[in-house]
C-alpha cells in the first residue's frame, strides 16, 4: 500500500539526508518537503528530479500552512527547528515560536488528520539544558509526551529521537575547522578536554528509521554513540589534511557545556537498554497529580547518566576513520591518506 511522508525542515542538512533514504524506500508514493526557503526547495527539486517529491512553502509557526501540508499524510518526520545556539541565545522568543509552538502546530495537525506516526527530532542539549536552544528542545519533548497521553494508539503515535553532534551538519564545528585549515588559519578550540558525541548523518537517519519502525506512544530513542574531545577532533582533521595549522585555545563560549548528556540520571530510572539504543518510556502520570505529591518511586537513583564523558572515547586514528565516513570529507581532493 502506498504511503505519504512529510518531512518538515526538509531542506536542512538532516532533512535532506533523511530524504535520500526515504526516496530509496519504494513504499512511499509521495514525499512532501515543508520548509520556508524557496531557493533551497528549488535546488532540491532540481537535484533530486523525482516525481514523488511535492514541495510546500510554509512555516511551522503558521498552523494553516502546516495543516495544508499534513492533510493526507501517513508519517511525519519533524526536523524543522532553530538549532544554532548563539541565535537562540540572542532571540529566545524566536526559538520558542519555532521549536515549541511550531512543534505544537505539527502535532495538533497530525492528531486532527490521524497521521499514523510522528517522529520529532531532539538533541542532547535538551538534557540538563543550559541554553535557550536546549531549553526549547526540552520543552518540545515535553509537548510531544503531554500530547501523546491522550492519543488512540490505533490511530496516531507520537515518539521522538534525541541525538548528539551530527558530523558535518550545517553550523557544526567540523565545517568551521575545515575552513580554518583550508585558509591557513589557526584551528580554534574551546577547551581541549571538552567532549562531544560523534555520529554520522547515516547514523542519525538510522535512529529515526528505528523510531519509525519501533516507537511506542511518547517514547524517546537515543542511539549509543562514541565521543571525542575537541582536541582529538582538531588533530584528526589536521592530519587528514596534512595541515601545519596551529591549534589555538579560545576558552569555553557562552551557552556551552564541557560535556553533553544524552540520557539523564533521572531518565536512567526508566530507560531500557536495547543494545545499540536506549529507549526512554513516556511516564504514566495522569492529571490527578498523585505521583507528584503523595506517591513516590522507591527505586533508588541510578549511579550515573549517559554522557559524552563516559561513553566510548575515540583516539585520533579512530576519529579519522569516522571522519572518512562523512561524504564531504571522504570526497575532498585535499585529503591526504
Amino acid at each position: 500500500m502506498s504511503k505519504t511522508l512529510l518531512i518538515t525542515g526538509g531542506t536542512g542538512s538532516f532533512g535532506t539526508a533523511f530524504l535520500n533514504k526515504a526516496i530509496a524506500n519504494k513504499e512511499f508514493s509521495e514525499i512532501r518537503i515543508f520548509s520556508r526557503d524557496e531557493k533551497k526547495q528549488d535546488d532540491l527539486r532540481k537535484s533530486q528530479n523525482d516525481s514523488r517529491l511535492k514541495f510546500y512553502i510554509g512555516d511551522v509557526r503558521d498552523s494553516s500552512s502546516v495543516s495544508k501540508a499534513v492533510k493526507g499524510v501517513d508519517y511525519i518526520f519533524h526536523a524543522a527547528a532553530l538549532k544554532q545556539v548563539p541565535s537562540c541565545e540572542f532571540f529566545p522568543l524566536e526559538a520558542i515560536k519555532t521549536n515549541v509552538l511550531g512543534t505544537e502546530n505539527v502535532l495538533e495537525s497530525a492528531e486532527n488528520f490521524e497521521v499514523k506516526k510522528v517522529v520529532i527530532l531532539s538533541t542532547d542539549k535538551a538534557a540538563y539544558p543550559i541554553n535557550a536552544m536546549g531549553m526549547t528542545k526540552a520543552l518540545m519533548e515535553k509537548v510531544m509526551v503531554a500530547k501523546s497521553r491522550n492519543l488512540d494508539d490505533s490511530k496516531t503515535i507520537f515518539c521522538g529521537t534525541r541525538y548528539g553532534n551530527v558530523m558535518g551538519s550545517r553550523g557544526s564545528v567540523i565545517p568551521l575547522f575545515i575552513d580554518q585549515i583550508k585558509t591557513g588559519k589557526p584551528v580554534t578550540i574551546t577547551d581541549p578536554e571538552m567532549t562531544r558525541f560523534m555520529m554520522t548523518l547515516d547514523n542519525a537517519v538510522e535512529l529515526v528509521l528505528y523510531a519509525f519502525k519501533n516507537g511506542k506512544q511518547g517514547e524517546m530513542f537515543v542511539q549509543k554513540s562514541p565521543a571525542a574531545s575537541v582536541s582529538v577532533l582538531a588533530q584528526a582533521l589536521l592530519e587528514l589534511y596534512d595541515s601545519k595549522s596551529s591549534i589555538q585555545e579560545i576558552g569555553i563560549r557562552h551557552g556551552e557545556k564541557r560535556y553533553e548528556t544524552l540520557v539523564t540520571s533521572e531518565e536512567m530510572m526508566k530507560a531500557v537498554d536495547l543494545g545499540n539504543y536506549y529507549s526512554i518510556a513516556s511516564d504514566n502520570r495522569d492529571l490527578n497529580y498523585d505521583p507528584y505529591f503523595s506517591e513516590g518511586n522507591k527505586n533508588e537513583f541510578p549511579n550515573g547518566e549517559y554522557t559524552s564523558d563516559n561513553t566510548v572515547r575515540l583516539d585520533v586514528d579512530k576519529m579519522k576513520d569516522l571522519l572518512m565516513q562523512v561524504p564531504e570529507i571522504k570526497n575532498d581532493p585535499l585529503i591526504k591518506l
